[in-house]
């Protein structure tokens, strides 16, 4: 027997949807206050959380090709909100780091997604809430994202 497939009801699909919903919420914020691009945000913010790091460990962490983390930090470079530096333990690889520019731009950035994603989660109940981020924490452990990312 041949199993149906209804869009509407296929997890790939709807999360895929809700990604970009979200992503159309937030969008503004990155692109019309500052100008970026998705993967620019997102190695700005991965250099946030890391400190500092190396382009393959940005990728690792924001989940990321290579290529868009690569055209990422060339833009951040030209901005002046990153820097790179000669890894000491591999010279052929570069550690990667924000300047005060760049943390500047982070923490002007921060503020407002973190008040877009309240205005989304707003929608939801407190139990929904729970419900979603043990939800989503399960996937992630499932699919092995959470261990691949370090959360």
């Amino acid at each position: 027997m041949i199993m149906s497939l209804t869009l509407e009801t296929f997890l790939p699909y709807r999360l895929s949807r809700l990604t970009e919903a979200v992503s159309n919420e937030i969008r503004p914020i990155y692109k019309n206050r500052f100008g970026m691009n998705r993967p620019e945000w997102r190695v700005l913010v991965a250099l946030a959380d890391l400190g500092s790091a190396t382009a393959k460990e940005i990728g690792e962490h924001s989940s990321q090709h290579k290529t868009k983390v690569s055209r990422a930090v060339w833009a951040l470079e030209q901005r002046r909100w990153l820097i790179r530096c000669v890894d000491p333990a591999d010279r052929r690889s570069e550690i990667l780091s924000l300047t005060k520019v760049g943390r500047r731009a982070y923490d002007d950035l921060a503020a407002p997604m973190r008040e877009r994603e309240a205005s989304i989660l707003q929608h939801l109940s407190p139990k929904d809430r729970e419900a979603l981020e043990r939800g989503l924490s399960a996937l992630e452990i499932e699919l092995e994202l959470k261990s691949r990312n370090g959360k």
